[in-house]
């Protein structure tokens, strides 16, 4: 089953830092009554080194706030209690997600003075884009950590020779190893990747090499009949060639 995989784990992260960051965008943009932009930074910086705090920095306090009751109470209802096996670990993850989007964020400044000399900045605290969160959660993803299914006071590792090991407030977390995509299942709804179309360059997901799972490929010629060279011919109408292509495809055996 899928219930408490690595997959699971990073779909928990990523709601709750798409959240997170699609409420704060709004808030900085105006679009919010309930919000608008972080006023905790006004007036404030460093006047001896030249920069002061300005602009519209982004408040993610609000994002984060708004986050956790919108995902977390939910949970927390359901359960009854926030301690309980997948309950804890989910809501775990939901953080995860959450400081993913606080870690990554940084500081833009802009240069004010005679002919650009920059002799003062103002800055602002921004989000960093959610692609570069993705990315970040996909590497968290990559090296999430398998946790104990008996969970007794707190979430602790399944491997006994690493429980010294604190578990970080961004790692994600999974009780059940994830079922092999590769070979179709239909009781748990996996196609399988079997016929599926892959890219042979490419070294990515998509490559045949990844896709396939190792069973390899096999190749077929498409051919592809289009119009082209269209030229508007006074008057009037359009005069095309017919073109014809032939391309390799593609699919995992």
């Amino acid at each position: 089953c899928f219930v408490g995989t690595k997959e699971t784990a990073f779909i928990y992260a990523v709601t709750s830092a798409g959240l997170v960051h699609s409420v704060t965008r709004s808030c900085s943009a105006g679009n919010m009554t309930e919000c608008s932009c972080d006023t905790n930074l006004r007036h404030g910086g460093s006047a001896s080194e030249g920069w002061h705090w300005g602009g519209c920095s982004d408040d993610i306090h609000y994002g984060m706030s708004f986050s956790r009751k919108f995902l977390d109470v939910p949970i927390k209802n359901v359960t009854g209690k926030s301690g309980s096996g997948l309950a804890a670990m989910n809501l775990h993850n939901n953080e995860a997600g959450r400081q993913a989007v606080a870690k990554l964020m940084s500081v833009d400044c802009r240069c004010h003075g005679v002919s650009g000399s920059c002799a003062v900045k103002t800055c602002w605290k921004t989000m960093s884009s959610f692609e570069k969160i993705g990315r970040f959660l996909k590497d968290k993803y990559e090296n999430s950590i398998q946790i104990s299914d008996r969970l007794k006071k707190k979430l602790r590792r399944k491997e006994k020779s690493q429980r010294k090991i604190p578990i970080g407030k961004e790692d994600l977390l999974y009780v059940n190893k994830s079922p092999n995509y590769c070979v179709e299942d239909q009781k748990l709804g996996i196609p399988g990747t079997q016929g599926r179309e892959c890219n042979r360059t490419s070294e990515g997901p998509d490559g045949c090499n990844l896709l396939c799972c190792g069973r390899g490929y096999n190749t077929h010629v498409v051919r592809h009949v289009e119009r082209c060279e269209c030229k508007f011919v006074w008057c009037c109408y359009v005069r095309c060639r017919r073109c014809e292509t032939m391309t390799d495809v593609h699919t995992c055996k």
